[in-house]
């Protein structure tokens, strides 16, 4: 090291104060004392000429080794020195000092200590010995700077548990020339152990790649589970097995593809404040004793509105059957995404609970009900025709297997799901009736939630009679996602549409008509959906508490969509069985939902 460190220059704020009997009194040092040259001696090491202060003491040699070791191992920027006291007799002295080292990212590390002093021929000057430096500090040791990596924060989701920990995945490489002449046979070993993840894998291409490769070749990233499996293949000549420090969860069915956005999202809130030490180390570079410790302090915990009770039932029920399944349930009067479920069959079409878009069938009569009350077309005591088959201009619309109720309250046609009478209803609406209408349930709104991608649906305005009568019962070009009808079972619940949410603290931008929804669709809507269940298509729900909802089956070209969409207290949900025919389907799903979920819960 040089004699002298470079530094920024820096002030130094040396003052003289004796101690006495405990209390701090500053005076003016004797003129025979040692606080001048210790004065000096502390101006040109707070500004990093560690040779002009090593040419203050009487071993200069070792002391300017000692301080530039000290300043270069603290990685200091600069330091401040006081001076609190001072004593001598005769031709000996010491001095009380604080030193303040101050060390990078804003740190600072402070200590007294004491300076030994000595007079040779009437001149003071320090004393050297490492103890100058920190009482603490031995002859041939310094200082070191160690910084302890900040502990990362978990996700927890609703209920307190855990979604997301610190801990690691491994990477593997294969290193052609650690592999050596075994290259072929331990290409051949990777490409058997890596077949299940990927199956084009060939032996002779591996080895040709990893030939031809100056750094070792990349060959997959395995979460734990699966690299415990393939320990054997860490053992093959020329493979390398790296960890890497990742959040990874805590079980790998929760959720998994929200689960994976989550991370994304929250990945830079999760690094903790990093903790430090002072160390002493010797001539051999081992570290001795801890002189100061700073440790360091974790992030908050982050927490994800996704209930494990309710996502684990929900998940539970998708997967009872074979066809593409799917429940979203969201809690009315928060907002929050409490369960977001989808089976195999229907994860291999990505995460289509919150983004498919289906033609809703039935469910979709709340949002016609509801417009014929706001418009007093109707009211739920109002009687209207419901036979079996009704000509509406052009279109000749059907119940379900032809059933006639003849001419019933609009609640009973709810209960029992008369296309013909909502089919009806929206006949007389404006082009942009139903549109205006869905908007007051959050359908055809965009809702920018973080860690989630979804859409609600949509509601075209209708451009003729035939449009308009089917999309009265959830036909014609009406689509909309299981998240959006579980919002708008959810607006019925709470009386407004809730702004859904996913991760606590992240706000959720909506774009799209927010016009509140008048109580009298309210009052209206409420009772008949109870009907549904106690007295209509949902009758399985009996017994699964204060259920309030609306069946649907939404014919496409091959079948029909199996739906279900309503609420029971504080909890709203919307099922779907693609392609599951009756919505009998859908509703016993939910109760599969309902049975496994904690007595009570949100009811």
């Amino acid at each position: 090291m040089a004699s002298s460190v470079s530094r920024a220059a820096s002030v130094l704020t040396v003052a003289a104060v004796l101690t006495s009997l405990g209390n701090v009194v500053a005076c003016t040092p004797k003129p025979n004392g040692p606080e001048p040259a210790a004065e000096e001696f502390f101006a040109a090491l707070a500004t990093g000429d560690t040779a002009a202060a090593a040419d203050l003491s009487d071993r200069p040699a070792e002391a300017r080794q000692s301080l530039n070791e000290a300043w270069s191992g603290l990685q200091a920027t600069h330091l401040d020195a006081q001076i609190l006291g001072s004593k001598y007799a005769e031709d000996t002295g010491s001095i009380a000092y604080r030193y303040t080292w101050h060390l990078p990212k804003d740190r600072t590390w402070t200590y007294d200590g004491q300076l030994n002093m000595v007079r040779d021929e009437g001149r003071w000057e320090v004393r050297w010995s490492t103890t100058g430096l920190h009482p603490k500090l031995g002859e041939h040791q310094t200082f070191a700077l160690r910084a302890d990596p900040p502990s990362r924060a978990s996700v927890i989701e609703r209920s307190g548990s855990e979604v997301l920990v610190p801990g690691f995945v491994y990477h593997y490489a294969l290193d052609a020339t650690a592999a050596g002449g075994a290259l072929m046979p331990t290409a051949r070993a990777i490409a058997d152990a890596l077949r299940p993840f990927d199956p084009t894998l060939d032996p002779q291409r591996l080895a040709e790649q990893a030939s031809g490769s100056k750094q070792p070749l990349s060959l997959i990233t395995l979460r734990q589970s699966d690299h415990d499996r393939l320990a054997a293949l860490g053992a093959q000549p020329g493979v390398v097995v790296t960890p890497q420090a990742e959040m990874v969860p805590t079980d790998e069915q929760f959720a998994p593809a929200i689960v994976n956005e989550v991370e994304k999202a929250v990945a830079d809130e999760l690094d903790g404040q990093a903790g430090w030490r002072v160390v002493t180390v010797n001539q051999n570079g081992v570290d001795v004793d801890v002189l100061n410790e700073v440790p360091g302090s974790p992030s908050p915990s982050i927490t994800i509105s996704l209930d494990r009770a309710v996502q684990n039932a929900a998940q539970n029920a998708v997967n009872f059957t074979g066809k593409k399944a799917m429940i979203v349930v969201i809690k009315p009067s928060t907002g929050e995404i409490l369960g977001v479920a989808q089976n195999a069959a229907a994860d291999s079409e990505g995460p289509i609970a919150t983004m498919g878009l289906y033609p809703p069938g039935s469910t979709f009569k709340m949002v016609t009900a509801g417009a014929a009350i706001e418009r007093d077309m109707a009211t739920p005591n109002t009687m209207l025709p419901c036979p079996g088959t009704m000509d509406i201009g052009h279109r000749t619309v059907p119940n379900y297997g032809g059933f006639d109720l003849g001419t019933v309250p609009m609640s009973r046609a709810f209960a029992s799901s008369c296309n013909t009478t909502f089919a009806e209803l929206a006949s007389r609406m404006p082009p942009r009736g139903l549109t205006m209408a869905a908007a007051k349930y959050g359908i055809g709104a965009d809702y920018e939630i973080e860690g989630l991608t979804t859409v609600t649906g949509s509601v075209p305005p209708t451009v003729n009679l035939a449009e308009r009568t089917e999309d009265g019962f959830g036909q014609g070009k009406v689509v909309v996602s299981p998240f959006g009808m579980a919002l708008a079972a959810a607006t019925v619940a709470a009386g407004k549409t809730p702004v859904p949410q996913l991760i606590e603290g992240r706000q959720t931008t909506v774009k799209g008509d927010q016009t509140p929804i008048d109580p009298k669709i309210l009052d209206g809507l409420r009772p008949m959906m109870r009907l549904v269940v106690t007295n209509g298509t949902a009758k399985d729900l009996q017994g699964a508490g204060d259920v309030r909802g609306k069946t649907g089956e939404a014919e496409f070209a091959g079948g029909s969509h199996s739906w279900f969409a309503g609420y029971r207290g504080d909890m709203a949900f919307a099922a779907l069985i693609v392609g599951g025919g009756s919505s009998e389907y859908a509703v016993r799903m939910l109760k599969g939902m309902f049975d496994q979920l904690p007595s009570g819960y949100l009811a």
